[in-house]
């Protein structure tokens, strides 16, 4: 009964993404930027360069449903709905042909955590902008270890040189970029985009990761159909029980060590292919502006200047292949250890052992689904104030998914609030002691998931979807 049900949302809820194209062709349509809150449609073309974000944020709402967006981001989204009063309302706009995104505000446990969080934590100052300040020191000590990284690098580059690179550049990866495209690095619109286009020059591409990172896995985590972080590495890695289990899965836990190193050139293929095809995974690419695609050219282009071109020039080809190598890897396996055990605990991933909770909830069709409690039971956390420094927060994974638009040096006063209001709901609430203790756990998680039967039912839907 229960996979009947689900299987049933999901082909409703696939049909609906079907009909967007028929929107976005529409002539009526194609000349306005319009978003979707709430189940009604508003004309925010006049709207985007006053957006107090910044216009490359509010571009993430162009031509979908912007609910989860906008309440996820807007710690006062109250206040911040006052805007669309003042916007022009598009009556005949065909809403329904539109996938509807989940409603955080609906969240009975999301909204007693911001209530105690805006009365706890910023005492009302957040209307002056504090949640997206006290991160400056942190930004500096980075920036500094990467300008120091790449002076060593240029002197004498090498392998050695290109490994301490790829760790500054791992280091901008979690904190100051993921920060900045996530708007919550400074007050200033400017400030976090710069910040954020740090991402283009260690090798990644910020307007592919906001779309594909803020509106489908932020949105959408750990879920079966709209998170792509769960198939972007199928057929390699297995990281759902709905995609088929193939032979070498059962010893995943073990090749994904010698996987990790290459996560650098694969963002370089998949970042291109994006462009060219005008969606990332998990997005189209619907509110992108002529400079932000731009950007991402020229992001590569200074990218393998300073990477390449630069010490090639100093010390020659085989020193700079010597140092890109070093780059690459180290890079590669920073930013997979601290992205990849956000999500995958055994208790985050339906069909395994202890996420019951969890299955229930990811199990239940996207319009009825609670999306705080989801949000927590998909997320893990490790440490403590020490690696919420090291990580930007990431470690503290839950907060963040919680609250992706404040700063991330608020995030260990966040956590005891949720923790405590978890624990009143009822909602497991996952947090490991060390980063070693959550790396043993994803290595069970990935154990269980390359052994675990195909789950038939979701699999299905799935097929349905694609067919």
């Amino acid at each position: 009964m229960v996979a009947a049900q689900v299987a049933a949302g999901k082909l409703a809820l696939a049909a609906a993404q079907e009909q967007v194209q028929d929107v976005h062709s529409d002539p009526r349509w194609a000349a306005i930027k319009w978003t979707i809150y709430r189940g009604i449609a508003y004309d925010i073309t006049s709207f985007i360069p006053r957006h107090p974000g910044g216009e490359w944020l509010v571009n993430l709402a162009v031509g979908r449903d912007c609910t989860a967006l906008f309440e996820s981001y807007h710690l006062r989204h109250d206040i911040a709905l006052q805007a669309f009063g003042k916007l022009p309302q598009l009556a005949d706009f065909p809403v329904h042909a539109v996938a509807r995104a989940p409603y955080p505000g609906d969240s009975k446990l999301y909204s007693d955590i911001k209530q105690r969080v805006r009365k706890e934590v910023f005492e009302g100052r957040e209307a002056r902008g504090w949640h997206r300040q006290g991160a400056e020191l942190a930004a500096a000590a980075v920036l500094s270890f990467a300008v120091a990284s790449y002076v060593l690098y240029a002197r004498y580059t090498g392998w050695l040189a290109g490994l301490v690179l790829g760790i500054a550049g791992g280091w901008i990866g979690v904190t100051i970029q993921h920060c900045g495209n996530h708007g919550a690095m400074s007050t200033t619109p400017l400030i976090n985009n710069l910040l954020g286009l740090c991402n283009d020059l260690i090798g990644g591409a910020s307007l592919m990761w906001r779309y594909h990172h803020q509106v489908s896995h932020h949105i959408h985590t750990n879920d079966q159909e709209l998170d792509e972080d769960v198939c972007s590495c199928y057929p390699l890695l297995r990281f759902d029980t709905r995609l088929p289990r193939r032979a070498w899965h059962a010893w995943q836990h073990l090749y994904i060590w010698v996987a990790y190193p290459f996560m650098h050139l694969a963002f370089q293929l998949g970042d291109f292919n994006s462009l060219l095809q005008g969606r990332t995974v998990g997005a189209e690419l619907l509110g992108a502006s002529t400079l932000e695609k731009a950007s991402v050219l020229l992001g590569k282009a200074a990218h393998y200047a300073l990477l390449l071109a630069v010490p090639a020039l100093l010390h020659g080809i085989p020193a700079a292949l010597a140092g890109a190598a070093g780059y690459s890897i180290s890079l590669s396996i920073v930013l997979a250890v601290v992205f990849f055990v956000s999500h995958n605990m055994p208790e985050n991933k339906p069909n395994l052992t202890g996420a019951d909770e969890t299955k229930k909830v990811l199990y239940t069709p996207l319009t009825e689904r609670d999306w705080g409690v989801q949000q927590v039971l998909a997320s893990a956390n490790w440490g403590g104030v020490v690696g919420n420094f090291f990580t930007g927060g990431l470690n503290l994974q839950v907060e963040h998914h919680l609250f992706p638009a404040i700063s991330f040096v608020h995030y260990p006063a966040i956590a005891r609030i949720v923790a405590e209001e978890c624990a009143a709901a009822g909602v497991h609430y996952v947090h490991h002691p060390t980063l070693g203790s959550v790396l043993r756990r994803f290595v069970t998680c990935l154990k269980e998931l390359g052994s675990a039967p195909d789950d038939t039912a979701a699999a299905a839907a799935l097929k349905a979807k694609a067919a």
